[in-house]
């Protein structure tokens, strides 16, 4: 995308569908001069007007008029883009939004590519990427605590950990560098051990950061909770139980569930993405044996799962051998029948059994339905302090840097450890490579197809 200083964009910022107010934006070093073709009004023209200005009038296009509308002017550099701006809010609706961005667009602006505008801030140096990227993740916030987060870090949370690890790198840098002035064998003993322990309070530093990934993964793409177990142990009626709704169909007959259902559930300001699954069993029917394959790959990909059994049936504990009890919560369900009603688990309990977390549950009643949001919650603060103020937290983008950096200054250091002036050039070579890679975070170094893969995610409009 070549944005020049003629190009002006335009798009609708309002989500479709009736609403009372639809918004067309334009921006752009010409968001002025259409709005004079596009927008009626009183004395004096819009493009003579003050920024931060609010103007009733009508759009009108060559056919004439085409709806009412409030125009706000905002002068660059006072605006979202840092370039002229100018927002027509017309009526909402399917047609009113499309009408006026038709005009604009015939008055000589482009439509704009998603993402467009959040771009030119900042390549305009309004934002930098992070708080660019916070953006997305303020809009797709599924709770409390996930808008709380990205706000966070629009505010430039996240950007100033980022901004202070690279100035401390670059010092570092700059001091190995200066190294290498010193004549041969003058360079006093102690400079090197002091660099290399400066560069492990920095390293320590990586490490505190990349620690909030956890919080970061659950916050934006949610918790993958799988409930698995064999055939009518009850997993669909557990997800119409954590939902409150009837998601789920619901029988006796084996083999209901043949493809799993994946809902949306936040718990404690938490998105958890719960998932029932076809039940495990030997099958002869192809579409079942299908669904269960998936079932298996869900719970590879799992952060907790929802192994259930029928404490009607017999309970064989060996079948909880492969799983993790780090992530799994046992869930015995049909507690309400009476000791003496209940078969004896058959099978040897597996090595780790006295690790798994056991709640029984009679889900018909709601039985156990708070205890175990109460251990989900427990289960996924076991890597995020979930309890603690919403914090900015890194993405997996800023992960795979931070790792990359990390490593660098990891060899950097290594290299300093043998305490000799040969690998002086080696050693700030790496800590080059790490502040490069750092530097893509916040965007101080991007090439144009990371930007674009970045903004591809957002909406027309925004």
């Amino acid at each position: 995308m070549n944005i020049g200083p003629e190009d002006t964009i335009v798009a609708i910022a309002t989500a479709p569908g009736e609403a009372s107010v639809s918004i067309v934006r334009l921006s752009g070093s010409e968001a002025l001069a259409i709005a004079d073709k596009v927008f009626e009004c009183m004395a004096p023209c819009p493009s003579e007007r003050a920024s931060h200005t609010v103007v009733y009038g009508h759009v009108r296009g060559e056919l004439g008029k085409v709806d009412e509308s409030l125009m706000i002017i905002m002068r660059a550099p006072r605006s979202y883009t840092a370039e002229d701006v100018v927002e027509l809010h017309g009526h909402g609706g399917s047609v009113c939004g499309r009408r006026i961005l038709r005009v604009c667009i015939e008055a000589g602006a482009r439509l704009a590519e998603p993402g467009e505008f959040t771009k030119r801030a900042f390549l305009n140096g309004r934002i930098d990427l992070v708080q660019a990227e916070a953006v997305l993740d303020l809009i797709r916030s599924t709770s409390e605590r996930a808008s709380a987060a990205a706000l966070e870090q629009l505010d430039g949370r996240l950007s100033e950990r980022f901004e202070d690890l690279y100035e401390r790198v670059l010092m570092e840098t700059a001091r190995l560098e200066a190294t290498l002035d010193f004549p041969e064998d003058e360079l006093p003993e102690a400079v090197l051990p002091a660099i290399r322990q400066s560069l492990s309070d920095i390293a320590a530093d990586f490490a505190s950061l990349l620690g909030t990934w956890e919080e970061g993964h659950l916050l934006r793409d949610g918790a993958l909770v799988v409930i698995s177990g064999k055939p009518n142990v009850g997993k669909s009626t557990l997800l119409n139980a954590l939902l409150g709704s009837q998601r789920a169909i619901v029988s006796d007959i084996p083999g209901t569930t043949r493809d799993s259902i994946e809902e949306q559930l936040v718990i404690g300001g938490v998105p958890l993405r719960l998932v029932d699954t076809a039940g495990l069993r030997e099958t002869e029917d192809y579409v079942e044996q299908a669904g269960i394959e998936r079932t298996r790959k869900l719970l590879e990909q799992s952060d907790l799962q929802l192994v259930m059994f029928d404490l009607s049936e017999s309970v064989d504990l060996s079948e909880l051998a492969d799983y993790d009890p780090v992530k799994t919560i046992v869930l015995l369900n049909k507690a309400d029948l009476s000791n003496r009603d209940r078969p004896s688990p058959s099978g040897p309990s597996p090595s780790r059994g006295s690790e798994f977390t056991f709640i029984e549950t009679s889900l018909l009643s709601g039985h156990g339905l708070t205890l175990l949001r109460e251990k989900l919650l427990e289960k996924l603060s076991t890597n995020a302090d979930l309890s603690a103020r919403p914090q900015a937290v890194i993405s997996e983008r800023h992960r795979g840097l931070l790792d990359q950096s990390l490593a660098d200054l990891n060899e950097a250091m290594e290299l300093l450890a043998l305490n000799r002036e040969d690998v002086i050039v080696l050693a700030a070579s790496r800590c080059r490579d790490a502040l490069e890679t750092l530097g893509q975070a916040t965007g101080k170094i991007y090439q144009e197809a990371l930007l674009d893969r970045i903004f591809s995610s957002f909406c027309i409009g925004k």
